[in-house]
C-alpha cells in the first residue's frame, strides 16, 4: 500500500437533541471494503502520515459531497498536515466540488497532538477562519494543554474526551471538570459536544449540564460510505 490509495471512510453523525437536527457528519477512516481505522494506518509510515491526513480531508470531501450531505463535515486533522502552504486553498476547492459551503466544514485537530510552531498554527487558523472553516478540539480533557488552546486559537468548538463522559452520571470528579469547561466555554461562545455517549443515564446527566450537540453510539454507529440516520429516542 502507497499510504495514500486503498481507503474510503464512514460517517457518524453528531446531533443537537434539542432541535432533532443532524448538526454534522464526522468523516472515520476506513479500508476500502469497511476495514477499521487501525488495519489502515498500520500501513502507513510516519513519513507519508502529512499526505495521507491531506488526502484523507480530500476525499472525505468528495465522498460526502456525492452521499448529497445537507449538515456539516467534520473533518479529523493532524497539526502537521494543515500547515503546509496551499492547504487551505486546496480544501476550498474540494468544498466546492463537494458542494459545501466553507461555514459547513470543520477541521478537528486533537488536543494531544503536538502542535510544533504555535504561531504557524495560528496563521492557518486564520486562514481556514477566512475562508468560513471552523476549528474544533477534539479530545478536549485528555492532554494538558487545552487550556492554553482554547486561550490562544478560541476553537469554535470542543469535543469533550469519552474518558470524561463515561459514566459521568456517578462520578463526581469528572461532574465536576464537565461543568467547568461548559462554564468556560459559554463565556468564550464555544459549543461543546460530548462524544463517546453510550447510555442513556449519560446523556440525560449532560444535557442537564447544559450540553446538546452529542456523538456516540447511543445516538448513530459510524456507517461506511453512507450518512446514517441518528436516533433521538
Amino acid at each position: 500500500m502507497s499510504g495514500t490509495q486503498r481507503f474510503s471512510h464512514a460517517f457518524q453523525p453528531i446531533v443537537d437533541v434539542e432541535q432533532r437536527t443532524v448538526f454534522a457528519y464526522e468523516a472515520l477512516v476506513r479500508g476500502p471494503q469497511g476495514e477499521g481505522a487501525a488495519q489502515v494506518f498500520a500501513e502507513i509510515t510516519e513519513a507519508q502520515l502529512a499526505t495521507f491526513d491531506h488526502e484523507s480531508r480530500l476525499r472525505a470531501l468528495a465522498l460526502a459531497g456525492r452521499l448529497g450531505i445537507e449538515a456539516s463535515l467534520s473533518l479529523n486533522s493532524l497539526p502537521r498536515s494543515i500547515t503546509t502552504e496551499s492547504i487551505v486553498g486546496e480544501l476550498v476547492d474540494a468544498a466546492a466540488a463537494a458542494r459545501l459551503d466553507g461555514s459547513r466544514i470543520v477541521i478537528e485537530v486533537t488536543e494531544n497532538e503536538a502542535i510544533v510552531d504555535p504561531a504557524q498554527f495560528g496563521n492557518v487558523v486564520d486562514e481556514f477562519r477566512g475562508a468560513g472553516f471552523r476549528l474544533a478540539l477534539d479530545d478536549f480533557g485528555a492532554g494538558y494543554a487545552g487550556l492554553n488552546l482554547l486561550a490562544d486559537f478560541q476553537p469554535d468548538m470542543i469535543k469533550l474526551d469519552m474518558n470524561l463522559v463515561r459514566s459521568v452520571e456517578s462520578r463526581g470528579p469528572r461532574q465536576s471538570i464537565v461543568r467547568a469547561i461548559v462554564s468556560v466555554c459559554a463565556d468564550l461562545g464555544i459549543d461543546v459536544i460530548a462524544e463517546g455517549v453510550e447510555t442513556a443515564d449519560e446523556l440525560s446527566w449532560l444535557r442537564h449540564a447544559g450540553i446538546q450537540l452529542f456523538q456516540g453510539y447511543l445516538i448513530g454507529r459510524p456507517a461506511f460510505e453512507a450518512l446514517p440516520r441518528p436516533i433521538f429516542d
